[in-house]
């Protein structure tokens, strides 16, 4: 039991830079209380005493603003950063090494019994706000961005952002970067499609921008045949879209 509740404090200051003593983390962590009043309540939860088990854990929700039913099973050094706003299901599984930032729900999205939340692999963290949905798995190493909603599984080591959250990957960040010059060719705002966009509009705005890549360089393209072939054809320059705009109807 003390080598444990030692994991548990040292993984504060491994996690944390703000905190100072072992003294301020025992006194004033509430993600540290959490997970003291979690392995007392699962004890219970463990050996038949349920109603005693959800009592406790009640009072640790009352106490640190924290919810982790007492079924919820917990691995080695975890930790909740800050932690108001968690919650964490019945039927969650979280893996050693993981970390949490407030306000992130390990949910479930069916009234039936039987596994229907998350399963965290080892050392995976979450960002403050996300919401990781339903029966799924997130492999080892994983994370995810904050605000996302995780709705399907998640490999190990990537990161995944985005309502739903998708995967960033080093062709996604070279995708991106040939959509903001074509962007920035045409006149528009880059900054208009970026990943805190709601997934459709950035998806359509991500489309046009590709279209547009791929007709430019057909027009090259004709230009080079039409030029080689003794047929002058001059290409315009592409007029600017910063007027472009819509206005209010009064």
């Amino acid at each position: 039991m003390f080598s444990r509740l030692k994991e548990d404090i040292q993984c504060v200051f491994a996690r944390d830079p703000a905190a100072q003593s072992v003294f301020e983390v025992v006194t004033t962590y509430p993600g540290f209380h959490a997970v003291l009043i979690h392995r007392l309540s699962h004890w219970l939860w463990g050996r038949g005493f349920r109603w005693a088990a959800r009592y406790v854990s009640f009072l640790g929700r009352w106490l640190t603003g924290i919810e982790i039913h007492p079924g919820a099973q917990i691995g080695r050094r975890f930790f909740i950063d800050h932690g108001m706003g968690v919650v964490i299901g019945e039927t969650a599984v979280i893996g050693d090494d993981c970390t949490l930032y407030h306000s992130v729900t390990l949910g479930g999205t069916s009234w039936d019994k039987g596994k229907r939340h998350p399963t965290l692999g080892n050392g995976v963290v979450i960002g403050a706000g996300a919401k990781v949905l339903g029966p799924i798995d997130i492999g080892d190493g994983a994370r995810v961005g904050s605000n996302s909603v995780v709705v399907k599984p998640v490999p190990p080591g990537v990161t995944v952002v985005g309502i739903p959250a998708h995967i960033v990957d080093a062709k996604a960040k070279q995708d991106k970067a040939r959509r903001d010059a074509m962007a920035q060719k045409i006149g528009f705002d880059a900054y208009g499609a970026t990943a805190d966009m709601p997934d459709p509009i950035a998806n359509a705005i991500n489309l046009m921008l590709d279209h547009i890549h791929h007709l430019d360089q057909q027009l090259d393209d004709m230009q080079k045949v039409l030029s080689n072939a003794g047929i002058d054809c001059r290409r315009h320059q592409v007029p600017k879209l910063d007027d472009c705009e819509i206005k209010d109807q009064p």
